[in-house]
């Protein structure tokens, strides 16, 4: 690709950013540093941007990388690595990468408004569970928003060039969050086909992600962390009785947060001592046994701790108004809070609620239950997903090992 003078990359680029919505005040801060680069530019005698001379910019004006180093980086100063980092993206992909969506919406053009909605309504006649829904029309608006900053303004125009350009934009992020979009643009393009928009089977073409994600070792606690973490709980007070309850049903039955925030007062059947509920994420129904110590904790919120308010849903906000967990809330603040207070280190791997249901399968998985049944009380449709969870048991692992005498004999 050829590059373009840094005065042109620059006019694009503000160009973009008032088609995005960006606000006088940002814009006139961002043309302040452009044209700190600019002259900066000109006295190295450079034409183009370069990775180089963007480093060489925020380092000769703001010394970052010496306060990195003593790790006294302010955000600041990270917001300053941000501008030459967006002008290296534009650069590169000819859009703006990682944007900060919470107050804005990703659309405004109509007509691709109009096809989300009609993608709306296919994910939603295909029985997808709510959260995929939602997670799909997200992914494919960025993409959609992406065409936009392609200077594509109709779908038809869409191929497989540009969706691999667009593939390529996703470098830096996981292995799970590249699968998850690929496959979020799949159904799109999928979609697209059948209304007769693309002629040809983009879907098909889509490349897959090579990596497994058997091969990633699970986030699980270990038993000092998990006792720190609940002991650091307040059960004497409304919040922190709610709180115990929500853990124990992740980290010894290995809810999925989703499952545990739609619970409903039907869903426990105290006579038969059994949890009966439908999973989000399967739609497939289970039942569990309800353990001594999860059972108690929840009665014990729903007497004494549960704000009074006439809704279905167990667990509840305890700031008024007393609602239900809203869909996006995963309740990493929560545990984030607690790990806090019992001094836990909080970027030590993953610590949201998710780990609490990888340390209830690695317990069971110690405990010698047999897998078919963890994939069971999981909700796992098959046993191949529940078995990442071998590789947190160092002990299960040894046990597969082949003796060296035994590999020689079969050469």
């Amino acid at each position: 690709m050829k590059k373009k003078p840094l005065e042109k990359l620059l006019k694009e680029l503000e160009t973009e950013l008032l088609r995005l919505g960006y606000t006088e005040g940002s814009m006139k801060f961002y043309r302040n540093r452009w044209n700190k680069l600019l002259k900066f530019a000109e006295k190295q005698n450079e034409l183009y941007f370069s990775e180089q001379l963007g480093i060489d910019f925020v380092e000769n004006n703001y010394q970052i990388f010496e306060k990195d180093f003593d790790k006294t980086l302010s955000q600041k100063d990270t917001q300053e690595l941000r501008i030459i980092r967006m002008i290296g993206d534009f650069q590169l992909h000819h859009t703006v990468l990682r944007r900060y969506y919470k107050h804005h919406e990703i659309l405004t053009d109509q007509y691709y408004l109009g096809i989300s909605g009609s993608f709306k309504k296919y994910c939603e006649k295909k029985d997808y569970s709510k959260i995929t829904v939602e997670h799909y029309i997200k992914q494919s608006k960025r993409f959609m928003d992406y065409l936009l900053s392609q200077g594509i303004y109709d779908c038809h125009n869409v191929s497989i060039t540009v969706v691999n350009s667009y593939i390529r934009t996703l470098v830096g992020y996981t292995y799970k969050t590249v699968e998850q979009v690929i496959c979020s643009i799949r159904a799109f393009l999928r979609h697209l086909q059948e209304e007769n928009i693309l002629t040809t089977d983009l879907a098909s073409k889509m490349p897959m992600v090579q990596a497994r994600k058997q091969t990633r070792i699970p986030s699980v606690w270990t038993k000092d962390e998990l006792k720190s973490l609940i002991t650091a709980i307040d059960r004497g007070n409304p919040k922190g009785k709610r709180d115990y309850a929500i853990i124990l049903l992740a980290c010894i039955l290995g809810l999925r947060v989703h499952d545990i925030k739609n619970l409903t007062f039907e869903c426990f059947h105290w006579k038969e001592k059994e949890l009966v509920f439908t999973q989000s994420k399967t739609r497939q129904s289970v039942a569990l046994p309800i353990p001594f110590e999860v059972g108690w904790a929840v009665i014990d919120y729903l007497k004494y701790g549960r704000p009074k308010v006439d809704s279905p849903i167990v667990f509840v906000r305890h700031m008024a108004p007393f609602l239900p967990f809203s869909e996006g809330d995963h309740l990493h603040q929560l545990i984030r809070d607690y790990m806090i207070i019992a001094h836990l280190p909080t970027l030590k791997k993953h610590r949201g609620m998710h780990s609490l249901r990888h340390t209830a399968a690695s317990r069971m998985l110690e405990n010698d239950t047999p897998l078919a049944v963890i994939s069971d009380i999981l909700g796992h449709t098959d046993t191949d997903s529940t078995a990442v969870y071998l590789k947190v048991d160092i002990k299960k692992l040894k046990e597969c090992c082949l003796d060296t005498l035994e590999v020689i004999a079969h050469e």
